[in-house]
């Protein structure tokens, strides 16, 4: 017994010290959010209030002492996140995180992204007040990096901080300039599509602009398979990516005549991939001359987002169609040169090195035309096959975009703020803003372009042929846009803008489903408030899919239905579209849906391109007007030769497929069948993969409510799993009301810190999913009586 005991004291005493290396651990690697430190070139004292949740309200005598410290305070809670995110354009994730990574860096190395943000530093003015502050940002990140502690993630990586450049800069903003991009999900999927099967199998797919969905419309008012292995490479690329993607967003802006303090009240929340830490850090900047509460990507000094208090502006997706792709003929007797409308022309061979973890270093090339990098190749894809390159807007021209942001977040009104929008040519943006004056607008921003009438740009085209080429840019005033229109408001939801210059722009939108609730509600009252917005936003009901579910049902033979099959069916037909975590009609929507396009396209397309497939946008946009075909080529099921299926069969085959499915995954009772059981979320973390640290570094799984396409776009790929697991989904929401500019509220997905030691690393999570909101401060007392902590930086003399 006295042999036990002493082994119970040892135990306890290593447990003990273990605890208290941890206490240690957590106390030397937390940001630092009080105190003082000193700063080299600032002019004067900068206070750093933190408010409960972690947000810095960042007060300073000039801008560059405010954007300095900004950059201080950035990289203390988010270094890690900003390493990543600054890697992905230049190849550097294989260092980090080893050879499996090594097809992604070649991926995005040869889009150029890398290449274009060299080239806009060496034309940048660096006595610009763009330039000025920015480097004054870096400033303040590299300070951090020599004399702050190192995030953990770098202690288990072994990897080495290095300063931030300009650079860094733009190659963040180019990643996310490519993550917004869908075409190479979806030309070269279309045109195996045609080139296999035939043209008729594209005409059921809605991947054409369409007269008859609900579109933006416009208000100007009185001036104010070498294919196969090129998709099969872009997914295996982007599905390793550690960092998020930007995927689409809901935005509307109510004009005073639809409110009841007679003000604007703004809204948006921004979809982008879920993970930890959560995308936006959040700023509020405060000097004699300059305020504004932004929202900041990682190593980006201007915020995407932002507010004063005397306008709002956000973006959701354009979707616009800014990435092309060409077969590219090579000449038959010199195969270093492709053929041109106007002749042979050299190919260029681009070399890289990518740095590889714990391997020697490993030189990659590619071939480049004029349009962009033939693909072929690339990221272990099939070789000798027809060679395609890709066009991508980003990557020609002059790059503008971070002046656009100095612009847009320095503008004091409406035409300051559409003064910056031309200098964005990619990503498409729509640009939704709002003030204090009562204006309401929304812009789409992007280089837009006409090609020639005979052209498809959702196929692969031919590079040397010139009809497609492109035959002129537009002008900026030319682009989709309202400003004040008479019906009172403005709305983004990633759908089909209205026609401009006698077309009907080509993109990848999504479907009508979140803009029908949208124009639906907004037009349903005039007495909008704050309040109201914030119930709106978290809306769950959608306006399409109950009409799929009429649809289908009728095709569903009861004879061939037991009783709780019967049953499950009745209730379905009663349902409202309502995605709350306790409905069980949501679950049996999804799978129905998911086996009723497993049933009708994967015969045809084969396991690997219907999987390419269900992560395109159009798949989403052919849900419904598949629902309402009688007639269709996909119908039949072409393994089977002796009979030919029709809808029918299709309709009743995967009602039964479902509800088998969902008797297996959630047992026998179908009162059990509830959507919280299947639609969780998890943010996970890069090194949060790892079994043993996946509590430690990943925020949650949560049962949560709204669904993909709901305006609480709460997204899930259709992959056959028994769970709907949350990919993305709302980035952030907020809620602006210019009645009361102080109270407007906001919420993160996760917390404010990138750093799992801090105490704002997770604390807005049971919130978000909740649905509630948190108060973004603009008060100075409030903010100084609230804060709890406060962190001075000082001049050294």
């Amino acid at each position: 017994m006295k042999t036990l005991r002493k082994i119970g004291w040892v135990l306890i005493g290593i447990l003990g010290i273990i605890l208290l290396i941890g206490l240690v651990v957590k106390q030397v690697l937390k940001p630092d959010y009080s105190g003082e430190k000193y700063m080299a070139d600032l002019q004067s004292d900068v206070t750093v209030m933190y408010d409960p949740y972690g947000i810095p309200h960042i007060e300073a005598q000039n801008e560059a002492d405010a954007y300095r410290a900004l950059g201080y305070v950035h990289a203390q809670d988010r270094l890690w996140q900003m390493e990543l995110l600054r890697r992905v354009s230049v190849g550097g994730l294989s260092e980090v995180f080893g050879k499996d990574l090594l097809a992604t860096d070649q991926f995005f190395l040869s889009l150029g992204i890398d290449d274009a943000s060299a080239k806009a530093v060496s034309e940048l003015d660096p006595g610009s007040e763009m330039a000025r502050l920015s480097q004054a940002y870096l400033d303040g990140i590299n300070q951090f990096i020599e004399e702050g502690p190192t995030p953990v993630e770098f202690l288990l990586t072994g990897l080495e901080k290095k300063p931030y450049e300009m650079v860094d800069i733009y190659n963040a903003v180019g990643y996310m300039a490519f993550s917004f991009a869908m075409a190479h999900k979806t030309d070269p999927l279309l045109t195996i599509i045609r080139d296999s099967l035939g043209v008729q199998y594209l005409a059921d797919l809605e991947i054409n602009s369409s007269p008859t969905t609900e579109w933006i419309r416009n208000y100007r008012g009185e001036e104010v398979s070498s294919e196969a292995a090129v998709i099969s490479a872009t997914r295996k690329a982007l599905s390793a990516l550690p960092v998020p993607q930007f995927i689409g967003s809901n935005s509307w802006v109510i004009g005073p005549e639809k409110t009841r303090s007679g003000k604007v009240i703004f809204a948006n929340d921004p979809h982008i991939g879920f993970a930890q830490p959560s995308v936006w850090f959040e700023a509020h900047l405060m000097t004699p001359s300059y305020e504004k509460y932004g929202y900041h990507l990682a190593g980006v000094p201007m915020p995407l987002l932002g507010h004063d208090r005397n306008l709002a502006y956000g973006f959701t997706m354009f979707e616009n169609d800014d990435i092309d792709f060409f077969y590219e003929t090579l000449n038959p007797e010199d195969s270093t040169q492709y053929l041109t409308p106007s002749g042979w022309k050299a190919l260029e061979v681009v070399t890289k090195t990518i740095k590889v973890k714990d391997q020697d270093d490993v030189q990659f090339s590619y071939r480049k035309t004029e349009r962009g990098p033939i693909l072929n190749g690339i990221a272990n894809q099939i070789t000798g096959d027809r060679p395609i390159s890709m066009d991508w807007i980003y990557t020609k021209g002059e790059n503008r975009v971070m002046e656009a942001l100095f612009g847009i977040s320095h503008a004091r009104n409406i035409e300051e703020f559409k003064q910056a929008l031309p200098k964005i040519h990619a990503p498409g943006l729509n640009t939704m803003y709002g003030d204090a004056e009562g204006n309401v607008a929304w812009w789409a921003t992007a280089r837009l372009y006409q090609l020639g009438d005979s052209t498809h740009t959702k196929l692969v085209m031919d590079g040397s042929k010139g009809q497609d080429r492109k035959v002129r840019y537009l002008d900026f005033k030319e682009n989709p846009q309202a400003v004040n229109p008479p019906w009172n408001y403005v709305y983004s939801a990633n759908n089909q803008p209205d026609s401009i210059a006698g077309m009907l722009y080509p993109g990848y939108y999504l479907p009508e489903n979140r803009a029908k609730r949208i124009v639906s509600l907004l037009d349903s009252r005039n007495d909008w408030d704050a309040e109201a917005v914030r119930d709106m936003i978290h809306d769950d009901v959608s306006a399409v899919n109950p009409g799929i579910v009429t649809e289908l049902a009728k095709l569903v033979d009861i004879r061939d239905l037991n009783e709780q099959q019967a049953l499950v069916l009745d209730h379905l037909s009663k349902w409202n579209g309502n995605y709350a975590v306790d409905n069980a009609e949501a679950a049996v929507f999804h799978r129905w849906i998911y086996y009723f396009l497993k049933d009708t396209f994967e015969d045809e397309l084969g396991e690997e391109l219907f999987s390419q497939f269900i992560s395109t946008h159009f798949h989403k946009r052919l849900i419904a007007p598949m629902a309402t075909k009688s007639n269709s080529v996909w119908w039949d099921d072409v393994r089977t030769e002796d009979v030919e299926e029709t809808k029918k069969d299709m309709v009743q085959s995967s009602f039964l497929q479902a509800f088998e499915s969902l008797q297996e995954d959630l047992g026998d009772d179908i009162a059990e069948w509830t959507w919280g059981r299947l639609h969780t979320l998890e943010h996970p973390h890069p090194i949060g993969q790892i079994a043993l640290l996946r509590s430690f570094f990943n925020v949650g799984p949560y049962p949560v409510p709204g669904s993909r396409e709901v305006i609480n776009n709460m997204a899930f790929q259709y992959n056959g799993a028994s769970l709907f697991s949350v990919t993305a989904g709302p980035s952030t929401r907020r809620v602006i009301d210019f009645s009361d500019v102080e109270n407007s509220m906001s919420i993160l997905p996760t917390g404010q810190s990138g750093n799992p030691f801090s105490k704002y690393y997770r604390d807005q999570a049971k919130m978000f999913n909740k649905g509630e909101f948190r108060k973004m401060m603009m008060n100075r007392n409030e903010i100084k009586e609230s804060a709890s902590s406060v962190l001075t930086f000082k001049p050294i003399k």
